[in-house]
């Protein structure tokens, strides 16, 4: 295997320690990215479901209901025009809705639950390798070539762990 431009990698107790040591310092940033990213992605998502939800429930009072409805709403309220109950309703919507579609393509553009998912399925696969080399049941050589595959998953994070 001279030619072939291969480093072959020791197998010896040092090597798996400094491969081990790696592997935890690479999960433990993996960890940190996922501490915030989940709550963004959870909150950005939140965001676009309820805001939508809430804008179609301003909208089917109107609607379904028509002049009744918003006479209704104008009494309970003791106001003098029932145009001010349709250009509330029409407003709070357009916010909601706007709230919606921004956090929608927040998440879009940032691809953040497409992160989250591949730092999961990292974190997933290093802690296997992890295992597996700690056990004896992997030559070094070929978890160093795991380790690269995993860790090429998710090169948007910083080898340190963010505090």
């Amino acid at each position: 295997m001279r030619g072939s431009g291969r480093k072959i990698v020791s197998d010896g107790p040092q090597e798996r320690q400094q491969l081990s040591a790696r592997i935890e310092q690479r999960r433990s940033a993996v960890m940190a990215f996922l501490r915030k990213a989940r709550p963004r992605r959870n909150r950005l998502t939140n965001i676009s479901i309820v805001g939508s939800a809430l804008a179609a429930v301003l909208t089917v009072g109107p609607a379904v209901g028509g002049t009744r409805f918003t006479g209704a709403l104008q009494g309970i309220f003791s106001l003098g025009d029932d145009s001010i109950v349709w250009r509330v309703l029409c407003l709070a919507a357009v916010l909601l809705s706007l709230a919606a579609a921004l956090s929608t393509s927040l998440a879009n553009s940032h691809a953040v639950a497409a992160q989250v998912s591949a730092a999961e399925a990292c974190n997933a696969e290093l802690d296997g390798l992890e295992a597996a080399l700690a056990f004896g049941q992997l030559p070094t050589d070929k978890a160093v070539e795991l380790y690269r595959q995993y860790v090429a998953k998710v090169s948007f994070i910083d080898d340190a762990p963010q505090h």
